[in-house]
């Protein structure tokens, strides 16, 4: 019988890359987490890790052992979502992490929903873009994750993981006021190179057969907005960044095909059916419609 709690610090490794990073994800000493995963080695009786450079990796066997741990903690998620079932009112704690333009319009009226219904829940929420949440999420540090994805750039898939769909956001261009000449022929403030929204961002420029001058660079669609209406640069703004309010600077439509990018949550694998999860999803849900229909009366 292999202990579960030794397979789960291999899980670990396997996701956060380093002993180091394991280790201050559960509090523990890289010592002691080596300890630990060398006990496991001799309980299975075959290397599970081996150096590459000044890292280690998993062996075959090891990568083995993980799937199957990630089935265990499936059903035990799946367990844990019977047994809160069972109970009357939710309790406990549901850890939402949300990208910036979500965490300002969707969370808010979310958390009042959920605090009416079930004033004994407690939600922990941590503003993180999706390329870091979801990984921390198969980690095991979130419950539930609001993400994104933009068009013609499907973001990859992870069979452990559930997604539904929240909404579609609109993207527009924004030019500061009496801006005299085109998009190509002004600077720009884009997400930082390597995100998704930087790579759609672009893509769309250049199938316009020009390339962007990008003078500024930041993940904050505030700092975005501020530039655009202080004349300093064009921008590719969310819908979600007016919250039913009307827009500040002019917005242009994009070409057909590229208008919205899809706004969804996603839990691990058997815990969609936990109460809380449900909760979360059926007021994020509720927030999603409400705004939408904010802004079609504006």
């Amino acid at each position: 019988m292999f202990d579960l709690h030794r397979l789960r610090l291999l899980r670990e490794l396997k996701h956060r890359g380093t002993l180091a990073a394991v280790a201050a994800a559960l509090s523990y000493s890289p010592s002691s987490v080596s300890q630990q995963l060398s006990v496991l080695e001799k309980e299975v009786g075959v290397p599970l890790l081996e150096p590459v450079g000044r890292r280690v990796r998993l062996t075959e066997q090891g990568e083995i052992l993980v799937a199957h741990t990630e089935a265990v903690l499936e059903r035990l998620e799946q367990a844990r979502a019977e047994v809160a079932g069972s109970l009357t009112g939710l309790t406990g704690t549901l850890r939402l992490a949300a990208f910036q333009t979500a965490a300002l319009t969707l969370i808010p009226p979310t958390l009042t929903l959920l605090r009416a219904a079930h004033p004994a829940l407690r939600v922990h929420v941590t503003e993180a873009e999706p390329e870091a949440a979801l990984p921390a999420l198969r980690a095991r540090d979130f419950d539930l994750v609001i993400a994104e994805e933009y068009p013609g750039h499907p973001h990859p898939r992870h069979p452990e993981l559930e997604e539904v769909d929240l909404s579609q956001d609109a993207l527009r261009l924004a030019l500061p006021a009496g801006a005299g000449e085109g998009p190509a022929g002004r600077p720009w403030v884009m997400e930082p190179e390597g995100t998704p929204a930087r790579r759609w961002a672009m893509a769309l420029c250049r199938d316009a057969g020009w390339e962007p001058d990008v003078r500024y660079e930041s993940t904050d669609m505030l700092l975005h907005l501020r530039l655009v209406e202080q004349g300093h640069a064009a921008a590719l703004l969310p819908d979600l960044l007016w919250c039913g309010r009307k827009p500040t600077v002019p917005l242009l439509e994009l070409p057909g095909g590229r208008r919205s990018r899809r706004l969804f949550t996603v839990v691990r694998g058997g815990s969609s059916r936990h109460p809380a999860v449900r909760a979360c999803r059926e007021a994020l849900a509720r927030a999603a419609q409400e705004l939408d229909r904010t802004a079609g009366d504006g």
